[in-house]
């Protein structure tokens, strides 16, 4: 059947998402499921929003108020309900509103969302159905001896062990090497246990709570370090694995991996020293590594110095090697591929004086369109609209709530 020929529905349209959540761990899943049909409303502070509207770079919203880079890549598609958690009425409103929502999310430190009164079993009390997601550095388990930290990408990433593993020789662990690994991986696996939980409670009408710890999902993405060490392995530098490594082009650099021995071969074929394959130094996958600063990258680079780096990825590519170009931003943002598949969506918020943009949606459903994001949503811009559908306040309850600081300002 063509999917352009009917109406199609998104997959998630008709589930609700309640989220007291900040930064990008929670919002980057609330968001993926937004992009996907859910209906997404999120609780903020009144006055100073959450967290993620504080970070730099900013633009200025329509009332001048600071919009950080982490709020405008992870709040497409939201409403933004401002409600003081710190004042019993704003508690109350909270619980009252989770009875309308399928899911209800939040991303604090662990015991947090409990002492404000809006914990798993503070939600279950009023809304045994719920689908109940935590994020939080290390998990709700009492027992883990870091329950009580706080945690950055940053933090949980260096206990994974990652940044010591990819360590070189004589250089300090570089922080944040890839943006927020330890953020958009627990956003995905906490995606992954909300619909799990919501097709199980299509299955038995019970819901139940989700716990995902940063560590736990960064742990999972970098799963070789525990993997290798088990194998005797203890850095990449000197593991023996082959070439996985970055050469200077003409114009730049580009990224060879090459840890197969026919692949040796032909990229020793290619470089113009076909020799190479009959060298006792390099008999191994180790050799190749041990030798690379000393004979390898010379070799290599004496010919891709006279290339282009998309000369050489198309050299290499065509002889079956893997291989890229090591882009820059500009060249990112320009990159045909990423047209073709909508994958960098302009969103002109605030006073930007240019689009900002932000990444689009990777999940390509066969049979459901894509569909434009809304922007980003202002700090408790449909705080009234909300709380007079969910709850059914008329303007002089409103008025009240507002007056004693409860919600935002009109």
């Amino acid at each position: 059947m063509d999917a352009t020929t009917e109406k199609v529905h998104r997959p998630l349209d008709g589930v609700r998402i309640l989220a007291v959540e900040q930064m990008a761990a929670l919002p980057f899943a609330t968001q993926l499921m937004a992009r996907l049909g859910a209906d997404v409303v999120k609780i903020e502070h009144p006055s100073i929003g959450e967290s993620g509207r504080g970070s730099l770079p900013a633009i200025s919203d329509p009332d001048g108020r600071s919009v950080g880079a982490t709020f405008l890549r992870n709040n497409l598609n939201k409403r933004s309900v401002g409600i003081d958690l710190k004042q019993p009425e704003g508690v109350e409103l909270v619980l009252r509103m989770a009875c309308n929502f399928d899911v209800f999310g939040e991303n604090f430190r662990a015991g947090t969302a409990d002492r404000l009164g809006i914990g798993y079993d503070a939600i279950y009390t009023v809304h045994p159905a719920v689908v109940y997601l935590s994020v939080s550095g290390f998990g709700q388990d009492p027992a883990s001896p870091y329950r009580d930290m706080g945690a950055y990408a940053s933090v949980v990433e260096a206990m994974s062990g990652i940044y010591e593993f990819k360590r070189a020789p004589g250089r300090a662990p570089i922080a944040n090497p890839v943006g927020a690994l330890g953020d958009i991986s627990s956003a995905l696996f906490g995606t992954v246990g909300v619909l799990a939980a919501l097709r199980q409670r299509d299955q038995t009408g019970v819901g139940q709570h989700i716990d995902v710890a940063m560590l736990d999902a960064t742990v999972a993405m970098t799963d070789i370090v525990a993997n290798f060490y088990s194998m005797g392995v203890e850095q990449e530098w000197g593991s023996g694995v082959g070439i996985v490594d970055t050469f200077a082009a003409s114009d730049g650099y580009f990224v060879l991996q090459c840890v197969r021995e026919h692949h040796f071969a032909i990229l020793c074929a290619e470089i113009g020293h076909p020799e190479l394959v009959d060298d006792q130094r390099l008999a191994t996958r180790a050799g190749w590594q041990d030798h690379l600063e000393g004979l390898l990258r010379p070799t290599i680079e004496r010919w891709s110095a006279s290339r282009t780096t998309g000369e050489v990825v198309s050299v290499l590519s065509a002889a079956g090697l893997a291989c890229g170009p090591s882009l820059t931003p500009a060249q990112v943002v320009s990159d045909p591929h990423l047209a073709l598949r909508n994958m960098l969506i302009e969103t002109t918020p605030g006073d930007a004086e240019a689009p900002v943009l932000v990444p689009g949606n990777p999940v390509k459903l066969s049979r459901v369109p894509q569909v434009d994001d809304n922007r980003v949503p202002w700090l408790g811009e449909h705080t009234e609209d909300v709380l007079a559908v969910e709850l059914g306040l008329d303007s002089d309850e409103l008025a009240k709530l507002r007056s004693r600081g409860v919600i935002g300002p009109a």
